[in-house]
């Protein structure tokens, strides 16, 4: 089978499925460190915002988007293993 050159195939999607849930299980872990000055409320709601955030990137079909959602989420992962939340937004 021919991967997709646009538009992600079953096959994209199965090579992404281990990387994908593996930054999801890490995120989510990373959450509960102590380090974060959160208290378990805002633990609570950052872990819905990244599940929601993990859910509606599951429909995503175009491999660009998917890299870039992959990247993101990288770079989300850096900040919270030092201790840090991600900032909100990118200029």
């Amino acid at each position: 089978m021919r991967s997709g050159l646009i538009w992600a195939t079953a096959e994209d999607l199965a090579k992404n499925r281990g990387r994908v849930l593996s930054l999801y299980r890490q995120i989510l872990r990373s959450l509960n460190s102590p380090k974060l000055p959160l208290t378990f409320a805002a633990r609570l709601a950052k872990k819905a915002e990244v599940r929601a955030m993990f859910w509606v990137g599951s429909d995503e079909r175009s491999l660009h988007n998917i890299a870039d959602l992959i990247d993101a989420a990288e770079y989300s992962l850096s900040f919270l293993k030092k201790g840090e939340l991600p900032p909100r937004y990118i200029t």
